[in-house]
Order: C-alpha cells, then sequence, then structure tokens
C-alpha cells in the first residue's frame, strides 16, 4: 500500500455542521475507495485564497493521510468531483 495525501477545499462562508457533513463525506469516500484513513484533521480554517474560486474568497482546507493502492485513487477522485461543495482537492503521494 502506498502513502497519500488528500487535501480538500471548501468554502469558510459555511456553516459549521456542513462543514463537518462535507469532512465526514469526505473521509467515507477514501474508506469505499478502499484507502485506510492514518490521520484527518483541519489544516487552515478560513484562509484567503490567492483567486476567488465560484466567488469564495475565503476556504477551510482538510487533510486526510490514509494508506491505499494505486487502483483506488481513481475511485476516490470520481467520488469527489461529484461533490459540489467541494471548491478543489487534490491527492499526492507522500513518503
Amino acid at each position: 500500500m502506498n502513502k497519500y495525501e488528500l487535501v480538500v477545499i471548501i468554502n469558510a462562508q459555511m456553516p459549521q455542521e456542513q462543514k463537518d457533513t462535507i469532512f465526514k463525506q469526505t473521509g467515507d469516500a477514501v474508506a469505499k475507495g478502499g484507502g485506510k484513513i492514518v490521520n484527518s484533521q483541519v489544516w487552515f480554517d478560513r484562509q484567503k485564497l490567492t483567486y476567488s474560486i465560484r466567488k469564495c474568497f475565503e476556504g477551510t482546507y482538510y487533510l486526510i493521510k490514509f494508506e491505499a493502492l494505486g487502483l483506488a485513487i481513481d475511485k476516490i477522485k470520481q467520488v469527489l468531483k461529484l461533490n459540489e461543495e467541494i471548491l478543489r482537492f487534490g491527492i499526492y503521494k507522500s513518503e
């Protein structure tokens, strides 16, 4: 299994319970894709974005570290692309 880091950016203006729901859905997407979550946390809260994304100027960044096979990454990406509340995400291989 390889180690990965997933960074998810959502709108910082959302209510906290909606942010928590999206964070939980992101963790579920990793688990359903065949990944095992090692660590998950809020990386930055209310961070000013360099440029606006969908008319949002502040974002909340979530960092999820997980282990998965390389084939699971495409499944996770497909699920995350369907969630319209996620402004941006990136999956990076770590060591």
